[in-house]
C-alpha cells in the first residue's frame, strides 16, 4: 500500500497533476480496462447547439452579410439569423478567434522591384556588413503640440487617469530618426518642415556622429525627398553612405517604425503640451533617456519567409474572390 502511494505522487509530480486524478483513472483502469478510461457523460443539460449548427453559424459569418444592409455581423443580428442566444453567438465567436467588429488596414506593395527589395533590406538586418552602422531612417511628421481643454486627473485607487476627449492644438513638429539595428540607440533630430532641405541637415547630422571609419547603411522608405537631385550630388560627396530603399507600401520593412510606435505608447499618447518648443524638449527628453539604455529590435524573419507568407496571402484573397 505504501508503495502504492509512493508510485502516486511520483506519476502526479511527473505530469503535474493532483494525486486525486491518478487515483481516479487508476481505478478506473482497474475495473474496466481500456474502457474505463473514456469520457463519460458528464452532469448538466445535455448539449443543445449541434457541431453542424456550429460550423453553419461560422460560415454565416464569414461569407454573409446581415439582411439589414449593416457592414458587419453583430451577436445580436447573428442570433436573430440563426435563432441562437447572443451569448451563444459570442461563444462560438470567441473560440473561432472571429470579430466581425473589427477591422484592420493594409495594402499590398505594386512596387516592381519588391522581391529584389525585401531581399535587399532584410539581408542588411540578418547579415550586417563589417565596418559598418546600419540606420533605419524616417520622418515621424506632423507631430502635434496638444493640449488638453481641462487639466489631466491622477490615477487613484480603482480609477484610472481622466483627460478630456478634446484638445487644443499648439502647432507641430518633425522628427528625423536613424535607429541603429545592432544596438538599438537613435540620432534623432527636429526640423519643422521635411523638405529634402532638412533631410540632407540630418544626413550631415549622422555623418558628423558616427566615426568616419564606419560605412553607413541606411534603411529608407522612397519618400521622394530622399531622392532628390540635391540629395545624390551629396550622396557623391560622401562614398561612405549607402542607401538602401523598401518597397513602396511596405513601411513595416523598415525597423525605426517599430521606435516610433514605442515613442507613440510611450510618451506621445498621453502627453499635454502648450507649445511646439515644449514638445520638443519633451520628445528630446525621452530620446535621451531610452539612449541610456537602448534596446534593439531583433528582425528574425527571413526574406524566403516573408515572400512564402505574402505569396499564401495573395493565394488566399484570390480564392475568396471567387
Amino acid at each position: 500500500m505504501c508503495g502504492g502511494l509512493v508510485e502516486r505522487e511520483q506519476v502526479a509530480d511527473d505530469l503535474g497533476i493532483s494525486r486525486e486524478t491518478v487515483r481516479k483513472w487508476r481505478a478506473r483502469f482497474v475495473k474496466d480496462r481500456l474502457e474505463g478510461l473514456t469520457d463519460r457523460p458528464r452532469p448538466g443539460p445535455p448539449r443543445r447547439i449541434t457541431d453542424e449548427q456550429v460550423e453553419a453559424l461560422v460560415t454565416k459569418t464569414l461569407d454573409e452579410k446581415p439582411s439589414s444592409g449593416d457592414s458587419h455581423w453583430s451577436t445580436r443580428s447573428m442570433a436573430e439569423a440563426t435563432g441562437m442566444s447572443q451569448s451563444a453567438v459570442s461563444r462560438i465567436w470567441r473560440a473561432f478567434g472571429l470579430k466581425p467588429h473589427t477591422v484592420e488596414t493594409w495594402k499590398l506593395s505594386t512596387d516592381p522591384q519588391f522581391v529584389t527589395k525585401v531581399r535587399d533590406v532584410v539581408g542588411i538586418y540578418l547579415s550586417p556588413p563589417e565596418n559598418a552602422l546600419v540606420l533605419a531612417v524616417d520622418e515621424k511628421s506632423q507631430i502635434q503640440a496638444l493640449d488638453r481643454t481641462q487639466p489631466v486627473l491622477p490615477m487613484a485607487p480603482t480609477t484610472p487617469a481622466r483627460m478630456t476627449h478634446d484638445y487644443v492644438r499648439h502647432g507641430t513638429t518633425s522628427l528625423f530618426a536613424a535607429l541603429d539595428i545592432a544596438s538599438g540607440s537613435v540620432i534623432a533630430q527636429h526640423h519643422r518642415r521635411h523638405r529634402h532641405t532638412e533631410f540632407l541637415r540630418f544626413l550631415k547630422t549622422i555623418d558628423a556622429a558616427v566615426p568616419k571609419d564606419l560605412d553607413l547603411h541606411l534603411v529608407l522608405d522612397n519618400y521622394a525627398t530622399h531622392k532628390t537631385e540635391a540629395v545624390k550630388k551629396w550622396l557623391l560627396r560622401h562614398p561612405r553612405f549607402h542607401l538602401h530603399f523598401t518597397p513602396t507600401s511596405a513601411s513595416w520593412l523598415n525597423l525605426v517604425e517599430r521606435w516610433f510606435a514605442e515613442l507613440t505608447r510611450r510618451k506621445l499618447r498621453r502627453s499635454a503640451h502648450r507649445s511646439v518648443i515644449e514638445l520638443e524638449r519633451d520628445i528630446r527628453g525621452w530620446i535621451n533617456e531610452w539612449n541610456k539604455n537602448p534596446k534593439p529590435f531583433v528582425w528574425t524573419k527571413t526574406a524566403d519567409e516573408i515572400l512564402e507568407t505574402l505569396a499564401a496571402y495573395c493565394t488566399t484573397i484570390n480564392d475568396s474572390r471567387h
